[in-house]
């Protein structure tokens, strides 16, 4: 199961990837930012979990979409 979400992630483009990654800003930013809302610390946890658990899902998804070689291209360009 996991084998095939894997490829079929691995078969999308670099654009896509990258796009994917930068989904993962905003939910990070959300997650800690919910700190501020005046709720519950029980209700203030599970939003963390939930936020957190999906910048997460973002940053790995788009780090498979990606690859080894979309790592590479995209640390040369900020080298540049």
């Amino acid at each position: 199961m996991i084998g095939r979400v894997k490829e079929f992630l691995g078969k999308l483009s670099f654009r896509t990837g990258v796009i994917v990654m930068l989904l993962c800003v905003p939910f990070y930013i959300l997650s800690f930012a919910q700190m501020l809302l005046p709720i519950s610390a029980a209700d203030k946890g599970v939003l963390w979990t939930v936020l957190f658990g999906l910048a997460k899902l973002f940053q790995y998804s788009g780090l498979t979409i990606l690859g080894a070689e979309g790592v590479r291209r995209i640390k040369a360009y900020f080298k540049k």
